[in-house]
């Protein structure tokens, strides 16, 4: 004798060994014996075989129309058996009974289950065409996914994946036809999910995919600006007495901070560092206000830069040259022998602007020979004396000195800084990938560049220390301490900068390009007008809950924006070595990464990246390195060392110094992460 019955949602047949009132052992096929309560015994047969009953049941349940079982089946709550007695005939045999039951079961949209097993009731005729349309529409999206799939693989991509190609790779959602096309197309050729989109066309190249990525991650509503009016400042500001100058690149057009100079020759001289002043004008809350809220800070890339505020708001502010420029002024009096900090003064007012220096038209002319005398170049088109900029040279110098005892060791600025120009007609739109790069260097505490940074340094810290004083709450860095893995934080108490070597570090100097100096710039602008009663009319009180949403929002952006940043870089550094013929480089070995691999660092470019045949040697040492192919899309590149350039043993500081700015240093970006389901230590130029 044998028995059919249901097992944990499965349908089974098997011998007889055993029957009791509440249950019975069945032997199945394979041998293995189970238990089976009486109420899941469904039937009893002779024959056939359980093997030739499933499987000539599962057939048969095949031929029958559900429709008409559906017509054929009782309206009160019928048996399995006698459906079959009703649609095959009085006689049913024990197969049919069988076929019966596997397609009521498979068909839950005609028939529910009813009050025990093997009992079911016909759905409300209603219900049933609901679940005809569903299925139908069902099939239609599986024909469309399949016609994709095609198409896919064929070499064409369809327009609905096209226009979704960003979100199905990097936010899919897995139940729309375009994902399923996408994973089921992968699947079927074999091929991961962005090389299938790459040979479909979807993908116009490489910095097409890396720009669309980075508009549909960060501005997925696109990066233009509502036409708004800058508004004018109210305040009546008096002319500062001074001939204020700016040093920047270029490329520069949101000029943020000049420099002045007084009474040099006399005993005191009195340093002016003048910061563009749209905290006068803007107020928290307003539309342009929102505008800098929303995107916190401009985001630069080589040739090409998306500004925190429209350009006709950074043009009302920016400190130009020829006009008098609303400003929020720190003068500091040094004495001029031991420059000893004598006084420090805030004030609001305009200041003349006599000229913007650039950097990349002066670096290579005001060098410390000239501003130190050794070198008597007349330099007579530069509007700046050199006595000016020899005091600035100066003074920059004792300041870094003097944050370097606090430091407690000296800021190494060993290599240099990279700057990128693309040749093309504009810079007003995105590049297009195809532009030649020119990759230029700056060496790191250059004097122009360091002059600003000692300049943006102090007004930082003696702003924090200020606000402070005064009850003012701001936005903070700070640094417990150098030891390795402290890192640098944002908050809004006035705690030590160990990195930079100083008390406090409020970000103050670049309110037109970074919303935390904007926050910063109207809490001092309070202290400026309001002196000890400061905290009653500053925007921001202490423990305020907004200043904490905007640390947060700032960090998170910030740390997107340096990611893109690095990104772009490292492609067009790819794309200079490609356009330069380089298959050549002389490195320096950063980190060993295992299996062989080395991370290297190359001497002449901005370049770091994994390397193969560098056993035996140290941290350190310099190589000769083969590069391998180029890979645009993952921004990826490897090498194989050739040769061991011999230099000599870096020594133990060396070998510090150099671990500890590798922290500061991006690693190489990795392959492109595809979401299918397939596969700071702060340096001391935070101005």
């Amino acid at each position: 004798m044998y028995a059919f019955f249901e097992e944990a949602g499965k349908f089974m047949a098997g011998r007889i060994m055993s029957e009791a009132e509440a249950s019975a052992q069945v032997e199945l096929d394979s041998g293995k014996r189970v238990k089976v309560k009486s109420a899941y015994l469904l039937l009893k047969f002779d024959k056939p075989s359980p093997a030739a009953l499933m499987s000539e049941a599962a057939a048969l349940s095949q031929t029958i129309e559900l429709e008409l079982a559906y017509e054929c089946a009782s309206d009160e709550e019928f048996g399995f058996g006698d459906l079959a007695k009703d649609y095959f005939s009085a006689n049913a045999t024990t197969t049919e009974q069988v076929a019966a039951l596997l397609c009521l079961h498979e068909a839950p949209h005609y028939f529910r289950r009813g009050s025990a097993k093997g009992r079911f009731r016909k759905a409300p005729a209603e219900i049933v065409q609901q679940a005809l349309l569903a299925i139908e529409k069902k099939k239609q999206i599986q024909a469309q996914i399949d016609t994709w799939s095609a198409e896919l693989m064929a070499g064409s991509c369809p327009e609905p994946i096209r226009e979704q190609l960003y979100k199905i790779l990097f936010r899919p959602d897995k139940n729309t036809p375009e994902y399923k096309a996408v994973v089921e197309a992968s699947k079927s050729s074999q091929t991961a999910p962005l090389e299938l989109l790459q040979n479909a066309g979807a993908i116009a190249s490489a910095w097409d995919f890396h720009w669309q990525r980075f508009l549909f991650d960060l501005f997925p509503k696109g990066t233009g600006f509502p036409a708004l009016q800058a508004p004018a400042i109210q305040d009546e500001l008096p002319l500062a007495p001074v001939q204020a100058f700016s040093i920047d690149d270029s490329h520069t057009t949101e000029i943020d901070d000049a420099l002045s100079l007084q009474g040099l020759g006399s005993g005191l001289v009195t340093v002016g560092i003048h910061i563009a002043a749209p905290g006068l004008a803007l107020t928290p809350g307003s539309a342009i206000d929102q505008l800098g809220r929303a995107r916190l800070s401009t985001v630069y890339m080589p040739g090409y830069k998306i500004t925190m505020l429209p350009d006709s708001v950074v043009q009302a502010y920016t400190l130009i040259e020829g006009r008098d420029c609303p400003a929020v002024s720190l003068y500091v009096t040094f004495s001029e022998e031991t420059l000893e900090v004598q006084s420090a003064v805030t004030r609001l007012e305009r200041v003349p602007i006599l000229v913007n220096l650039r950097h990349d038209q002066l670096d290579e002319r005001i060098t410390r020979e000239w501003l130190e005398g050794e070198d008597l170049s007349d330099h007579a088109d530069v509007p700046v004396s050199r006595a000016t900029l020899g005091f600035f040279w100066r003074l920059a110098q004792t300041l870094k000195a003097r944050r370097e005892v606090v430091r407690g060791k000296p800021e190494n600025f060993n290599r240099p800084d990279y700057s990128f120009k693309l040749e093309r007609a504009s810079n007003e739109t995105p590049p297009t990938g195809e532009e030649t790069v020119l990759i230029g260097t700056r060496k790191r505490g250059a004097p122009l560049d360091l002059m600003v940074a000692e300049a943006m340094i102090l007004a930082n810290s003696t702003w924090g220390q200020w606000m402070a004083s005064l009850g003012v709450p701001g936005i903070y860095r700070s640094q417990a301490s150098l030891a390795p893995g402290v890192k640098v934080r944002m908050g809004t108490k006035a705690l030590p900068h160990a990195g930079i070597g100083v008390p406090s570090y409020a970000w103050s100097t670049s309110p037109l390009r970074r919303y935390t100096d904007l926050v910063n710039q109207w809490q001092i602008i309070a202290c400026a007008k309001h002196g000890a009663t400061a905290a009653l009319a500053a925007p921001f009180k202490p423990k305020d809950a907004e200043l904490f949403s905007i640390i947060s929002g700032f960090d998170a952006a910030y740390s997107a924006y340096n990611s893109v940043q690095s990104s772009m870089e490292r492609y067009w550094t790819l794309r200079h070595v490609e356009q330069h013929g380089i298959d050549e480089l002389e490195a320096s070995l950063v980190k060993e990464m295992g299996g062989g691999s080395w991370l290297v660092r190359a001497d002449t470019l901005p370049l770091m990246f994994g390397v193969m045949g560098a056993q035996g040697l140290a941290r350190g040492a310099r190589v000769r390195v083969k590069l391998g192919e180029i890979d645009l899309m993952a921004l990826d590149v490897s090498g194989t060392v050739t040769a061991h350039l011999d230099v000599d043993t870096p020594s133990d500081s060396d070998a510090q110094e150099a671990e500890e700015a590798d922290e500061d240093d991006a690693l190489p970006a990795g392959p492109v992460t595809i979401a299918l389901d397939l596969q700071d230590s702060t340096q001391s130029h935070e101005n």
